[in-house]
Formats: C-alpha cells, sequence, structure tokens
C-alpha cells in the first residue's frame, strides 16, 4: 500500500535528495516550502506522515503539530533539525512528534524512520493529544 508523506521545508535541495533515497519505497511525497501552503495541502488531501524542519520560513515545528490535530486522520510528524541532540529528541517526542531526524540525512535512516511511521499511521488511528 502507497503512503503519502508531506514534506514541509524552505529548501528545494533538501526535497530532491528526500526523493531520491526513498524513491524504491512505495510513497507518495508532496512538497510545501511553508506551513501556510501546507495548511493547505493537509485540507486537500490525507497525508499519513507530515516530514517537517524544526524551522519554517512562517512558523516552526510546534505549529505544525498543532496543525495536524485538526486533520480527521492524524498523520505522524517527524521533526528534522541539524541539531537533533537528544534534549531536542526528549522534547519533540513528548509533545508528539514521531521521531526526529538528523541533517544531514542518513538514508537507511530516513527509510527505517518512514516506513516505521506509515506503517503505523496506516496500522492504527491515533488518539488526539492535546499539547
Amino acid at each position: 500500500m502507497c503512503s503519502r508523506v508531506l514534506f514541509i521545508s524552505g529548501r528545494p535541495s533538501d526535497a530532491r535528495l528526500l526523493s531520491r533515497m526513498l524513491r524504491q519505497l512505495p510513497l507518495a511525497i508532496d512538497h510545501v516550502s511553508t506551513l501556510q501552503i501546507a495548511r493547505t495541502k493537509l485540507n486537500q488531501q490525507e497525508y499519513d506522515v507530515v516530514l517537517t524542519e524544526a524551522a519554517l520560513p512562517d512558523g516552526k515545528w510546534l505549529d505544525v503539530l498543532h496543525l495536524v490535530r485538526e486533520c480527521p486522520q492524524e498523520p505522524e510528524v517527524i521533526v528534522t533539525d541539524p541539531v537533533a541532540d537528544a534534549q531536542f529528541w526528549a522534547e519533540a517526542l513528548n509533545l508528539g512528534a514521531y521521531d526526529l531526524l538528523a541533517q544531514p540525512f542518513y538514508e537507511p535512516e530516513v527509510r527505517r524512520i518512514l516506513s516505521n511511521a506509515c506503517s503505523r499511521s496506516i496500522r492504527q488511528p491515533r488518539s488526539m493529544t492535546a499539547v
């Protein structure tokens, strides 16, 4: 089964790199550059996973968490950041993110985390939690 992934990143080069890394997985990846465009896409299409940079041109990863909680089928959220240390990882998970990916991307880790998040999203609907 093909999973839909929304990648929110202000850097088109990251979107191209991610697409190359994941081309052999059964994923449909949409890339948007801002939180505002992501809001529109999430209103038009259901996604299994949202992969977002921690810092966006018009917001941050916490805004994405709030945004996906408005979706009928809440997608898993994976945050990417160059400073993916243990403290940030713990904060992201405690606030509801599925996982944290370090940048630059390491292909085996990206594939594993996205595959697991897609499998989880397809198997079970997420419960609504408050931030």
